[in-house]
């Protein structure tokens, strides 16, 4: 009997070195629930963004990689993850962007998303002469300020109207990029190019932004599709709708010199170390928000 009883549980034992069978349904089951948390997160809480173009120099350079949060404005269709909803006016949360934010507006009739900086909000009156916003029949102040340093590499070959080669304080040689300082009605200030005189974008008629929609620029103005433009050049054709920003520019988290390659040893030296962790909020200033008010009364 003993015998028997031992046959029967050496027969039933698993064999040595035998392979479990693996579960496929439960291993692809969560690689879906951690692929929907992502992109949960990228549509609703924050996501990355690169800088493609200089049309946001000399504040955010090509290379720059950046964090964009998703709720400062509400939730809307150009939030979700490749676009992946259909295009609707609709808003849940809604919020109105501030002057002087970085924004991510969505082109008109592209799944493409762009990088402006508010400079008219809903129900303003803009117009752009000769280079300067004119908000609400008032100027917006412009104040020239000392050249920028930027660096000179693959990703920024220091190419523009007025950008001249220099030999910078460390002994590298960087690119001295002519700025002015631009200072909104809420006292948000930040550094502008608009060196290129009398291009067509120099002048731009009087209209008035719809309730439901934001006037966008880039701060680099010889060189920017932005509300401006027509649809035609790329631009994204007057007001972006409030239901089409998909987020604000909140700060750099990493910056390449267009060095990198797909061999990790290049990763690290292709980094721009003085660039992380760079924000992208606006200098804001109640004296300098005065000082635009008393301009305008002067005006």
């Amino acid at each position: 009997m003993s015998n028997l009883t031992s046959m029967s549980k050496k027969d039933t034992a698993p064999k040595s070195g035998e392979d479990e069978k693996v579960n496929w349904f439960a291993e692809f089951r969560g690689l879906a629930l951690m692929l929907l948390a992502v992109l949960a997160f990228h549509s609703f809480v924050a996501k990355p963004f690169f800088i493609p173009s200089t049309s946001m120099m000399p504040n955010l350079l090509v290379g720059d990689q950046l964090i964009v949060s998703r709720y400062p404005y509400g939730y809307n269709w150009s939030l979700v993850t490749f676009h992946m909803l259909p295009r609707g006016n609709w808003r849940i949360f809604g919020g109105t962007p501030e002057y002087g934010d970085i924004v991510i507006p969505t082109h008109p009739q592209r799944s493409e998303d762009y990088i402006k900086r508010v400079v008219a909000l809903p129900g303003d009156r803009i117009a752009v002469k000769n280079g300067q916003i004119i908000l609400n029949g008032k100027p917006v102040p412009q104040k020239v300020e000392p050249a920028m340093l930027l660096p000179i590499d693959l990703n920024s070959p220091c190419q523009g109207p007025g950008f001249t080669t220099v030999t910078g304080p460390d002994g590298t040689r960087k690119c001295r990029v002519p700025v002015e300082r631009e200072t909104m009605p809420n006292g948000a200030s930040y550094l502008i190019i608009d060196a290129l005189p009398d291009q067509p974008l120099d002048n731009y008629p009087e209209i008035q932004v719809p309730d439901d929609a934001v006037f966008v620029m880039g701060d680099n103005r010889d060189a920017s599709a932005d509300s401006r433009a027509s649809i035609a050049n790329q631009g994204l054709g007057g007001p972006v709708p409030l239901a089409n920003i998909g987020g604000r520019a909140e700060f750099i988290t990493y910056s390449l010199d267009g060095t990198a390659s797909w061999n990790p040893f290049t990763w690290f030296g292709a980094m721009r170390g003085d660039r992380a962790f760079t924000t992208l909020r606006p200098t804001k200033s109640d004296d300098a928000a005065k000082a635009v008010e008393d301009t305008g009364k002067g005006a």
